[in-house]
């Protein structure tokens, strides 16, 4: 089934033909860059899967710019009428389930006329549990320290 990633629309999705979607990707943001970093690949490996034309922009819920109100503008100044909000972060904690909600909600209040919705934090998605066997793979494979 086509999904709004996709170039076909069903009938059910024919609202994807007059919207222009914006993936946002937010983290908590760290004072470290190279953690900082880490958001931006992903949407790196993000933009390399969907559509060449598919809006993807990162934010950081604190700590590091682009901050969500930033990312949020950004996706607006790009064309973007549906943003499509995905917290980066494994669990529906506190952050997800109050603090995004309520800033992601400020940042689309400048914006009148632009929709969103937010997604699902990672979780339990089935590729989740691909990526940890592959990481204790890469760990198993590497130099095993002994533990005193």
């Amino acid at each position: 089934m086509p999904t709004f990633l996709d170039t076909r629309a069903s009938e059910s999705q024919i609202s994807c033909v007059t919207e222009r979607y914006a993936l946002l990707l937010i983290d908590h943001g760290s004072r470290r860059a190279e953690a900082n970093e880490l958001l931006e690949k992903v949407a790196e490996m993000v933009r390399s899967r969907v559509d060449a034309d598919r809006i993807v922009e990162v934010a950081h819920m604190e700590l590091a710019k682009p901050t969500i109100e930033g990312g949020f503008a950004q996706c607006v100044e790009e064309g973007a009428t549906m943003v499509v909000v995905h917290p980066f972060m494994l669990a529906p904690g506190r952050h997800v389930t109050e603090d995004l909600p309520r800033l992601i909600a400020a940042a689309a209040a400048s914006h009148p006329g632009t929709k969103y919705v937010i997604a699902e934090p990672l979780g339990t998605h089935p590729g989740i549990a691909q990526a940890v066997i592959d990481r204790c793979a890469s760990a198993l494979a590497e130099d095993p320290r002994e533990q005193s």
